[in-house]
């Protein structure tokens, strides 16, 4: 549940925000079918307190076929599937493979299952689709794929994406399933009217859109009304509208939603804002924000993983609401090093409904390197040194460390 952050952090797109579609084989102008490759390899360290120390050494594969277009349809089928070598770790979930309540969680489960497989129409400036797929709106902080976890989330959906007016884009998406992170053999639920934690029945429509015909100016605009029926806690109407700019050399990002059904018992209503800052130095970035969500605010579909520190400690209550509110003063600075390296640093402090580190504090590193346009190496450290104020209810966040290397490969 974990897994952007494109308005946290400058360069977190790439990082964790979510996984872009692979870059698709050369085919010849003949070739009716286009394999599309993605795989990764990570190891995982994860030491929670007060669980063991958990190690995770696994191997993820998405290995799928694209069909030419004919007469505007196409048709896309992708299989995902995820080994550990090393497997002392809690994939978090009962029926998940580990499954050890004991370890510190690395929501990593072994699986094979099938992550996309749909049809598409393409012409009079609209893109349709309709069957499993990953939908990612904006930078992830509501919808998005989870696409840090090998096991990525992805919906089974209607969508549409139009472009007939210049610089206006309108999405629309109805959900019918949510397919999440745990795998195939995850369907035991975690709470009471859970039914399936891994396979979430909704009946949820999303609507997004963007507006790009004003120079430096990009401006958003979204309502979702979300139902599950598997589990009601999680329901809500989310309304929010966004700004980014340049202004004074400066990039600028601000964000208000409002939600009504907020809380773990969905019958609050709660304010989310956002606001950064980024300045460019040469080669080198530095972004300075706020992020806050007032108690009970809740994204059950977001990549919180990009979200408030990389030790991932906020996530699960972000992901239901069920939190006292949350305060994120941040600071990063990326800059590139030698070999064509990437190294961005973090620093987050934490509080309920106040700039403080109530909560604690977290510092996060992270190197990347991109080789061609195949082959990209990440390693990423997290350390959260909790405060102890509560988080949810009278609990506060726990210590946790976080390191990880992975290598990907796209074709």
């Amino acid at each position: 549940m974990k897994t952007q952050a494109a308005i946290l952090l400058a360069a977190a797109p790439v990082l964790c925000a979510g996984t872009p579609e692979p870059v698709a084989a050369p085919s010849s102008a003949v070739s009716w079918i286009t394999p599309v490759i993605d795989i990764r390899t990570r190891y995982e360290f994860a030491d929670v307190d007060p669980l063991d120390p958990s190690h995770a050494w696994t191997f993820r594969e998405r290995l799928g076929l694209k069909t030419m277009a004919w007469n505007g349809f196409s048709a896309f089928i992708e299989g995902e599937f995820s080994q550990a070598v090393v497997d002392d770790y809690n994939a978090g979930a009962p029926g998940a493979d580990p499954f050890d309540p004991a370890n510190s969680p690395i929501l990593d489960p072994e699986t094979n299952e099938l992550n996309q497989g749909y049809l598409q129409y393409e012409g009079f400036d609209t893109i349709g689709k309709a069957g499993r797929q990953r939908i990612i709106y904006d930078n992830a902080a509501f919808i998005g794929n989870v696409g840090w976890r090998q096991n990525e989330q992805t919906y089974d959906a209607i969508s549409l994406a139009n472009k007939s007016i210049d610089g206006l884009t309108l999405n629309y998406a109805w959900l019918n399933q949510v397919n999440r992170i745990f795998g195939s053999e995850a369907d035991a639920p975690l709470a009471p009217g859970f039914a399936n934690v891994q396979d979430l029945a909704t009946s949820t429509h999303l609507f997004n859109a963007s507006y790009a015909g004003i120079e430096g100016l990009t401006l958003g605009g979204y309502a979702y009304v979300m139902n599950f029926g598997d589990y009601g806690a999680w329901d809500n109407n989310t309304f929010g509208i966004s700004a980014k700019g340049d202004l004074a050399g400066l990039t600028l990002y601000g964000e208000l939603a409002w939600q009504d059904k907020a809380g773990p018992r969905a019958a609050d209503e709660a304010l989310y804002t956002h606001v950064n800052a980024t300045k460019t130095f040469g080669s080198q970035s530095l972004t300075m924000g706020i992020e806050h969500l007032d108690a009970g605010f809740k994204t059950p579909l977001a990549t919180v993983h990009a979200f408030n520190g990389f030790a991932d400690v906020t996530d699960a209550a972000r992901l239901s609401g069920n939190h006292n509110g949350l305060t994120d003063v941040y600071v990063s600075h990326t800059v590139p090093v030698f070999y064509g390296i990437k190294w961005m640093n973090v620093l987050h402090a934490m509080g309920d409904n106040e700039i403080s580190t109530g909560y604690g504090w977290e510092y996060d590193s992270v190197l990347t390197k991109k080789f061609d346009d195949h082959f990209t190496a990440i390693a990423k450290f997290a350390w959260f040194n909790s405060e102890g104020d509560g988080y949810t209810g009278t609990t506060a966040l726990p210590d946790a460390t976080r390191f990880s290397m992975e290598l990907n490969y796209v074709f």
